[in-house]
């Protein structure tokens, strides 16, 4: 028996009994659309997360209380016993850090209400800056003016606002010189941020910037204060406006040698690397769920094997009868389960491919990306368990004896 010939009884065998070969091939269908699934998903959101989310540039460094990205309850109460970071502290990094090409100072608060006539707000960013975060931060202000020292220094009462802010609130106006009202305190626009959409289905525009001494002013200023930095290049500049930085605080605050300093250092790669550790934990849950159901819909082939071949034992007698040599029956119930399988397996990347495609339409805020050795992988994988799991009932169908197979009713 040729393999082609094979292939097509195998194929014959599938369409012949079709309901029983849906639910004989759904294990492995859905196995392979998950790890489809999951593969994409996750390949798309790390390099998602990669452009977006941590975008801080390779020369940018962030000195915080605690880590930005807490994963256990050990670093919170860690951190929450640490003295704040003051002004002080910025002012001191500003002054002697020779290696940073710039130095700025940020404070925040998540839930602020806005509010501009009639309209309002909520669940606002209130960002409180120094001037020098806007080269650090990127901002690009498209309207009005940025920050100056004399806002800093005279606490004034202005604001940017962030572009939802603009069309939500103060649509057909311009919002230059117009008085709003930031948790009950009344401040005029000065500048108007440019657009930076979602991330992960969250805008990016929902937000005003006040200068860091009227933050503290409407907020208190008992509230720890986050430095970034900016080195003069990547690699080599960059370690040195960090050890420079931690230099300075630790003599500022007081840590001694040999004990851990009471601040985090955080750049974009620190960010990243939380992510793929998080990232990787998930993705090796799917996985191992997905190898289950893979294993299950393996053995569910094999006693649909064991089953066939009792059911044919009177056409194995014949085979064996007319001259097919042990070896042919072997290859023919092999390559049966070998193409059940894979027949299984392209179904799974068909489902698996229209998941990838549709999920993003219907939620455009999570990115996929598909790869192609990922496919190639899980075709792979579900011929490889239609071999394993064929073996033993192509074994029992080329053991059997001729005579006592055509006997078989």
């Amino acid at each position: 028996m040729t393999v082609s010939e094979a292939i097509r009884i195998a194929l014959l065998s599938l369409w012949a009994n079709k309901l029983r070969s849906i639910l004989t091939l759904l294990g492995v269908v859905i196995g392979v659309s998950a790890v489809i699934a999951v593969v994409t998903f996750v390949n798309g959101i790390n390099g998602y997360v990669a452009e977006k989310v941590f975008n801080l540039g390779a020369d940018v460094f962030i000195v915080s209380k605690m880590p930005n990205v807490i994963t256990d309850a050990d670093q919170f109460i860690e951190g929450n016993k640490r003295k704040d970071l003051t002004m002080e502290h910025y002012e001191a990094v500003a002054e002697n850090c020779t290696a940073c090409k710039v130095v700025g100072a940020d404070v925040r608060n998540f839930n602020g209400k806005v509010v501009y006539g009639t309209e309002n707000s909520k669940d606002t960013w209130v960002r409180g800056w120094t001037p020098t975060m806007q080269p650090i931060y990127d901002l690009d202000v498209v309207m009005g003016r940025p920050l100056n020292d004399a806002d800093v220094n005279t606490a004034s009462p202005v604001v940017i606002i962030g572009q939802d802010i603009r069309e939500n609130l103060m649509s057909g106006t311009d919002p230059i010189g117009k008085t709003i009202r930031v948790d009950g305190h009344e401040y005029m626009v000065i500048g108007v941020g440019k657009k930076e959409g979602k991330t992960l289905g969250q805008s990016r525009d929902n937000y005003v910037i006040m200068p860091i001494s009227t933050w503290f002013k409407a907020y208190g200023s008992h509230n720890s204060i986050r430095i970034w930095g900016k080195g003069f290049g990547v690699g080599t500049p960059m370690e040195q406006a960090i050890d420079q930085t931690r230099v300075i605080l630790r003599a500022r605050r007081h840590d001694q040698i040999g004990e851990k300093e009471s601040f985090v250092i955080e750049t974009n790669s620190s960010f990243l690397s939380i992510w793929a550790d998080l990232s990787g934990t998930f993705f090796i849950v799917m996985i191992v769920i997905a190898s289950i159901s893979l294993i299950v819909g393996g053995i569910v082939i094999m006693n649909i094997m064991l089953v066939s071949v009792t059911e044919r034992t009177r056409e194995i007698g014949v085979r064996k009868a007319i001259g097919a040599r042990r070896r042919d029956v072997l290859l023919q119930f092999t390559l049966e389960a070998i193409t059940l399988t894979g027949v299984g397996g392209i179904l799974g990347i068909v489902i698996g491919g229209i998941l990838t495609t549709m999920v993003p339409l219907a939620f455009p805020s999570l990115p996929a990306s598909m790869s192609l050795s990922w496919v190639l992988t899980a075709t792979m994988v579900s011929v490889a368990i239609g071999l394993v799991f064929g073996i033993y009932p192509a074994w029992k169908a080329a053991n059997l004896d001729p005579i006592e197979a055509l006997r078989y009713e």
